[in-house]
C-alpha cells in the first residue's frame, strides 16, 4: 500500500461537497473534491487515505472496546499511577451512560474514526463515476470502488455493533443542515452494508491479484458473511464462504505463529484475508500496541527480552489487555496456541505479592526501536473463514459437516478431532473454538453480544473478579470500583461530545 498520504489534506477533501452554484468561483490553489479529483492517481490516493483511521483505531481503541470488555482480558491495577480511567471503566463494565450517551473518550474517538473512513469513502464514490474521468482501465476504476464500498461497509459494521443504532450517512456532508442525520435502525443499517459489501465483492480483485495491504474480494465476501451472521441468516453464509474456501487461494499457515505479521517480513500472507498495515520507524505508520498491552511497571531488562530492541526503557503506567485467567484456562492441554499467544513476565517492582504476570506474546515481535512496531494486525484470517463456514453449517443442522472445518483449525493447534456430534455440542465447541484461536484479535465482545450471551458469562465472570481481585491483578489492598459489572447491556451509549452537535440523541 502506498503510503505517501496526506491525513490532514484528505481529512479536508473528505469533509468539502461539490460546489453547485456556478456563481461560486474556486481558487485554483484550493484543495478540494472540485479541484482535486481530476484523474485516476488522485482517486487512487483518496483511497489510501480512506484506510489511514485504521492504523489508529486498532493501535489505540478498537482493542479496548471490543476485546478488553470482555472475559478475555482485564487492566493490572497499578495503585501508583492514580485514579481509574476511562478504558478501566471500559474494562469494568462500568461505563458512565445517561440517557443513552457517555463520555468515555475511548467510545468518542472510536466513533469518530470510523465516520472519517466513511466521509472520505463517501467523497469516492460520490465522484468516481463522474464524467470527465479517464482511467486506465475499467478494472481499475472497479478495484478503486470497490475499496471505497468495503470500507465504508466495515465502518458502518463496526459502528452498528457497537452502538446499536448511528446516522446512516452515504453521500458527502456540504454544510451544517446535512451534518445531523436521524439514527438509522440496525436492520437499515444492516442493509446498507450488505449492498455495500456485495457490490465490493464483485468490483474488487482477488488476493493473487490484488496489491497486498488492500481490500480483496476474499475480505468483502468475508465481511458479508460476518454481517449474515450476526443476523443468523446461516444459509447465506454458506455459499459465500465456500466459494472463498474454494475459489479465493487462502490457506492456513502451517505454524500458528506464522499466522501474524513479524515487524517486517509474513505481512498479507496467506492466511491474511485483511490486516492493517503498519510500518516501523519515523514515517509515521507504526504501531506500539504492544507497549499498551504489557503489565507495568515493568524494568528495561524486563523488557529487553519481550521486545528486543537496541534501547529498551522502562514504563510505569496502568496496563491493559492482560489475559485473564479465564482464557488461560479455555485453552486444552497441548493447545499449541496457548503458548505463541500467551506469555508471561516477572515484574520485581509489582505491588502484588504474585509478581508474575500474562501478557500478550503474539504481538511481542523483535523490533529496533522503543515504543515503535511495525507488526500488522489481522482483521480477518482464513482461520476464521473456517469458523464462519462451520458455524453456518451447524446452524442450519450439518454438525457432521461443520466438523470438517473446525478440525482443520484444530489440526493446526495440535488438537484431535472435536468430540461434539450434536447441534448443540458443536454449536458450544465453535463458541469456543473461536474464542482460543482469535484470543486477542478483537472478536470476542462481538462473539458475546451476537449470541445473546452477555449477562451469563460477563455476569459470572465479573462475580469473580470482585471475589478475589487478587487473581486479576490487583496487589494487596485495591478491588475493582463500586460500580464494576454493573453495565451489561450489548451496546455501548453513543458519545455525548457528538450529542451536543445534532438533536437526534
Amino acid at each position: 500500500m502506498k503510503t505517501k498520504l496526506i491525513a490532514t489534506w484528505l481529512l479536508g477533501i473528505a469533509l468539502t461537497g461539490c460546489q453547485k452554484d456556478f456563481l461560486t468561483v474556486i481558487p485554483e490553489t484550493a484543495l478540494s473534491s472540485a479541484t482535486f479529483f481530476k484523474t485516476e492517481a488522485d482517486f487512487q490516493q483518496a483511497v489510501n487515505g480512506a484506510y489511514v483511521p485504521f492504523r489508529q483505531m486498532y493501535n489505540e481503541r478498537a482493542w479496548v472496546l471490543e476485546e478488553m470488555h470482555s472475559d478475555n482480558t482485564y487492566y493490572a491495577r497499578n495503585t501508583l499511577y492514580g485514579a481509574v480511567d476511562p478504558t478501566e471503566n471500559v474494562a469494568d463494565f462500568a461505563v458512565p451512560t445517561a440517557n443513552g450517551v457517555t463520555a468515555n473518550d475511548n467510545v468518542l474517538v472510536q466513533y469518530r474514526l470510523n465516520y472519517v473512513i466513511i466521509a472520505r469513502a463517501n467523497q469516492i464514490l460520490a465522484l468516481i463515476d463522474g464524467a470527465g474521468i479517464t482511467f486506465s482501465t475499467p478494472a481499475n476504476k472497479d478495484n478503486l470502488k470497490g475499496q471505497a464500498l468495503f470500507l465504508r461497509a466495515f465502518a458502518y459494521f463496526d459502528l452498528i455493533r457497537l452502538f446499536g443504532k448511528v446516522p446512516l450517512h452515504l453521500v458527502p456532508i456540504t454544510g451544517r443542515e446535512d451534518a445531523a442525520l436521524p439514527l438509522s435502525t440496525a436492520e437499515q443499517v444492516y442493509a446498507q452494508i450488505e449492498k455495500d459489501a456485495t457490490d465490493a465483492s464483485k468490483l474488487l480483485l482477488n488476493k493473487a491479484k490484488q496489491e497486498a495491504g488492500r481490500a480483496t474480494s476474499g475480505a468483502a465476501k468475508t465481511l458479508l458473511a460476518n454481517l449474515y451472521l450476526t443476523q443468523k441468516k446461516w444459509a447465506q453464509v454458506e455459499p459465500l464462504m465456500k466459494d472463498v474456501v474454494t475459489n479465493d487461494g487462502y490457506t492456513l499457515m502451517p505454524d500458528y505463529n506464522n499466522a501474524f505479521a513479524f515487524t517486517s517480513t509474513n505481512k498479507n500472507n496467506q492466511e491474511s484475508v485483511f490486516e492493517v498495515q503498519y510500518m516501523e520507524g519515523s514515517a509515521g505508520y507504526n504501531g506500539n500496541q504492544i507497549y499498551r498491552f504489557l503489565p507495568s511497571p515493568i524494568s528495561a531488562a524486563e523488557i529487553a527480552p519481550i521486545t528486543g530492541t537496541s534501547n529498551p526503557q522502562p514504563t510505569s503506567q496502568e496496563s491493559n489487555n492482560i489475559p485473564t485467567p479465564d482464557l488461560i484456562a479455555a485453552y486444552e492441554p497441548g493447545d499449541k496456541r496457548k503458548d505463541i499467544s500467551i506469555g508471561t513476565v516477572v515484574l520485581n517492582g509489582s505491588l502484588r505479592a504474585e509478581k508474575t504476570y500474562p501478557y500478550i506474546k503474539k504481538y511481542a515481535r523483535t523490533h529496533s526501536l522503543h515504543n515503535n512496531t511495525g507488526q500488522n494486525w489481522p482483521v480477518y484470517r482464513y482461520a476464521e473463514v473456517l469458523l464462519f463456514l462451520a458455524e453456518s453449517l451447524n446452524e442450519q443442522g450439518k454438525a457432521g459437516e461443520a466438523a470438517t472445518y473446525i478440525n482443520q483449525v484444530r489440526t493446526r493447534a495440535g488438537l484431535a478431532a472435536t468430540k461434539a456430534t450434536s447441534q448443540a455440542d458443536m454449536r458450544e465447541a465453535i463458541f469456543k473454538e473461536r474464542r482460543v484461536e482469535l484470543a486477542f484479535e478483537n472478536k470476542r465482545w462481538f462473539d458475546l453480544t451476537r449470541t445473546g450471551r452477555v449477562k451469563e458469562i460477563i455476569g459470572a465472570y465479573g462475580a469473580k473478579v470482585k471475589a478475589n481481585p487478587a487473581a486479576y491483578y490487583f496487589p494487596a489492598g485495591a478491588v475493582p470500583p463500586p460500580n464494576a459489572f454493573t453495565v451489561l447491556d450489548d451496546y455501548y451509549g453513543l458519545p455525548a461530545v457528538e450529542a451536543a452537535l445534532t438533536p437526534n440523541f
